[in-house]
């Protein structure tokens, strides 16, 4: 049901901002205000992109924590969809999250939300062998001996 109502709110905010900006600054500079809006976020987006894709990769080669790159790389995408969508709203929620600091307190509040049980990096431990993991079926094929070499060498 939020879903839904953030579906039916967000694009009457949009039209009511739209009437409001378009009826101060006219068509054309509301529609140049849109389009330059888009362009900004889509190099913001990118250039922050990139970034969080390099810090996402230290922290694998690294062993570290993935979860902030990949949460901060989730609401970039994320920012860049509400970017290239127009409008005044979805643009200032846009650019807000392209600042770090609100990224890492929206993550804090959903953190609170969610409850990791582990995390554990490095080599697994093995479970322990049950009582028949020392039967191994196969096939076999007796090879006569033989005197010498085996010739398999030579070149």
């Amino acid at each position: 049901m939020p879903l839904l109502a953030l579906f039916i709110i967000v694009p009457i905010v949009e039209i009511a901002l739209f009437i409001q900006v378009g009826g101060f600054l006219g068509l054309w500079p509301t529609l140049a205000i849109v389009i330059v809006t888009a362009m900004a976020g889509t190099y913001l987006v990118k250039r922050q992109g990139l970034a969080e894709i390099a810090r996402l990769q230290n922290s694998l080669n690294t062993l570290d924590n993935p979860t902030r790159p990949l949460a901060h790389g989730a609401m970039i995408l994320a920012s860049g969809l509400l970017l290239l969508t127009p409008g005044f709203f979805t643009d200032a929620v846009g650019f807000l999250l392209l600042i770090p600091q609100v990224r890492d307190k929206v993550m804090q509040a959903v953190r609170k939300r969610i409850n990791v049980e582990s995390f554990t990096v490095g080599p697994q431990q093995s479970p322990p062998p049950h009582p028949d993991d020392d039967i191994v079926e196969a096939e076999y094929v007796e090879v006569p001996p033989q005197d010498g070499p085996s010739g398999w060498t030579r070149r």
